[in-house]
């Protein structure tokens, strides 16, 4: 198992130093000057010239590529032009709450996409496995922002149940910061009170966000199931008398999750990255809104950054679900 661990973070460094020149190159190509963006619309030409002296963007592409790679290795990702910090000390204080978001999301869309799931799978042709089907499809198909903007209005705006913004309220105070996720935070503190006004501030955006994933979920878990359900040996266990529920949850539903699993690691990448627009909707103090400030105001080191970060979690989650599926099938954890 060990060696299987050191070997995926092996053949991760060429993944993502090609993340890396990907980005890089095609940030430094794009049709625009960096150092104009960064200058101002008011600037004079000398003072996009000494902007362009003091980034390195007068060098040639290369020498600005082993450059920032030296500073990678060092563990320096540079200056943020938008939050006038170092971007590693942005990222720290960003990531818990992107974090926070996305296993919130993901909790909700495993809670209620695997039961789904194997409900549609059961129930297979009927009126509720179509629905369900209909459900799932337009999970997919509806846009995040536009489920998000839609939210607001009808559970924020018209019925004034749940805040519009932000992670706390105003009026509420910040636990003691010793993991950065207010939920953990406040319950180590034994503060009740910050702990409610962190559920009701996440619950619109980790909706949001989860909706498209539980119907992945389902879509994934119902496929799996109805695979598992025409084996010789689940009917077998059928007819020697095992109760229906017994046999979905003990032989069917561990068979049948391997493949709903590989898309819940998946998903958990895929929700950092899709938590961007989410997270600039709600204004979520995460890395997503703050790659969209980097992104407009042509920041392009914690745009670097945040690629490179997602990348890693991704690479990360890959690696954590082989070892999942390793738990889960024994013949698996053999080929390890």
């Amino acid at each position: 198992m060990l060696k299987f661990v050191l070997r995926r973070c092996l053949l991760v460094v060429p993944v993502l130093f090609g993340l890396l020149v990907l980005t890089f190159v095609l940030i430094r190509v794009a049709p625009s000057d960096p150092a104009a963006a960064l200058a101002g619309e008011n600037a004079t030409v000398e003072q996009i010239q000494a902007i362009r002296q003091q980034y390195g963007f007068d060098k040639p592409l290369t020498t600005q590529f082993v450059l920032y790679i030296g500073q990678v290795l060092r563990g320096n990702f540079g200056s943020s032009v938008y939050s006038n910090r170092l971007v590693v000390d942005d990222l720290t204080l960003r990531l818990p709450a992107t974090l926070e978001l996305t296993a919130a999301a993901l909790l909700l869309a495993i809670v209620f996409g695997v039961p789904l799931g194997v409900l549609a799978a059961v129930a297979h042709n009927s009126v509720l496995d179509h629905l369900l089907r209909v459900f799932t499809v337009g999970g997919l198909a509806i846009a995040s922002f536009w489920f998000a903007i839609m939210m607001q209005l009808l559970f924020s705006m018209e019925l004034d149940w749940l805040p519009l913004r932000g992670r706390l309220g105003i009026m509420t105070d910040q636990p003691p910061d010793w993991t950065g996720l207010y939920l953990i935070d406040s319950l180590i503190a034994g503060r009740i009170d910050i702990f409610l006004d962190a559920i009701r501030h996440i619950t619109l955006p980790a909706i949001t966000l989860a909706f498209g994933g539980m119907a992945t979920i389902t879509r994934f878990t119902r496929a799996g199931v109805l695979d598992i359900l025409q084996t010789d040996y689940v009917t077998y266990e059928t007819a020697v008398g095992y109760p229906r529920w017994i046999v979905i949850s003990v032989y069917v539903l561990r068979n049948a999750i391997v493949t709903a699993v590989t898309q819940i690691g998946l998903l958990f990448g895929a929700l950092i990255a899709g938590a961007v627009v989410v997270e600039y909707i709600f204004d979520w103090p995460g890395i997503g809104s703050y790659i969209v400030d980097a992104i407009l105001t042509a920041d392009y080191n914690a745009v670097m950054a945040v690629t490179l970060l997602i990348g890693v979690i991704y690479a990360l989650v890959n690696i954590v679900v082989d070892l999942v599926h390793a738990l889960i099938d024994p013949r698996v954890a053999e080929q390890l």
